[in-house]
């Protein structure tokens, strides 16, 4: 079922197909490696088991295809993701923005390309609500990606287990966090999925989770040089719109994505491509 779209969905539309014909007309659009930032960020995970020492996490967010990102650019971010060497390929919603007519292959085919060790797993964003959740599930299954929103998915190492729980949009009210509660196994670390990072303080209070990754907030797609502040914020992106954050126990981070939206620039804000470095406390000792 597709949720209630927003207003000015009609127009961002209309403007989504005039800028895409614009840039068609003047060839722009040239996939180039170093416009994208690779940031890496170690996560210490308490009791995960040493076999997991050095589990790598490469976080893909917000591509939101057709509007600056096209099929060209994907298939050359999904070439530096599987460059990262992951075991796991995360990828936390907003797949496309306003139009989904016309990307779906383009979507699954690159989606397909993902090379992790592990598993490539995906929870959806408010945008994938907004143009069909139902429609946008098919083509993660169609891509090898597997869907954890509001489910979780366990990964092993010979007796030693790491869950990965995912939360639907929160923005939509998708989420079932007593769900996903109910079907963590009570031993082992877990780490959280969920596309809007501001739900960090409701996850880090039930104490079940070392790490939340996110997207959403684009790192404010603006931003003023040797500001360190994020001067745009919006929407479930109010408290932690860029980086690495801790909240209680729990390490949030949130990615700047690789795309844009509405606005088809971004100013003193490169993209970014995420790397997790999970680490065992027993094997730093």
């Amino acid at each position: 079922m597709m949720s209630k779209k927003p207003k000015g969905m009609v127009l961002r539309q209309k403007l989504q197909r005039f800028m895409t014909r614009h840039r068609e007309k003047v060839g722009s659009g040239i996939f180039r490696p170093h416009d994208f930032e690779i940031t890496e960020i170690e996560v210490p995970v308490k009791n995960l088991d040493p076999l997991f020492h050095n589990y790598t996490i490469v976080q893909l967010t917000d591509i939101h295809l057709g509007q600056w990102i096209t099929p060209y650019h994907l298939k050359g971010i999904i070439e530096l993701v599987n460059e990262q060497d992951p075991d796991l390929v995360a990828l936390t919603g907003d797949y496309v923005s306003y139009l989904l007519e016309g990307y779906e292959e383009d979507l699954t085919l690159c989606l397909k390309n993902l090379e992790p060790l592990d598993v490539s797993l995906a929870v959806l964003g408010n945008h994938d609500h907004w143009l069909g959740a139902e429609k946008i599930r098919n083509i993660l299954k169609n891509s090898g990606v597997i869907d954890v929103s509001n489910q979780v998915y366990t990964l092993k190492r010979e007796d030693a287990s790491l869950h990965v729980a995912g939360l639907d949009s929160v923005m939509l009210n998708q989420h079932r966090l007593d769900e996903v509660m109910s079907k963590v196994p009570k031993s082992g670390p877990a780490i959280l999925m969920v596309h809007e990072p501001d739900f960090a303080d409701i996850s880090s209070a039930t104490g079940r989770f070392s790490l939340q990754l996110s997207g959403h907030s684009h790192g404010g797609q603006c931003t003023i040089p040797g500001w360190e502040d994020t001067i745009i914020r919006g929407p479930h992106f109010k408290k932690y719109p860029s980086g690495e954050y801790k909240v209680g126990e729990m390490t949030q981070y949130t990615s700047r994505g690789v795309g844009t939206n509405i606005f088809w620039f971004r100013i003193n804000c490169p993209p970014e491509i995420s790397i997790i470095n999970l680490k065992s406390p027993g094997a730093m000792e």
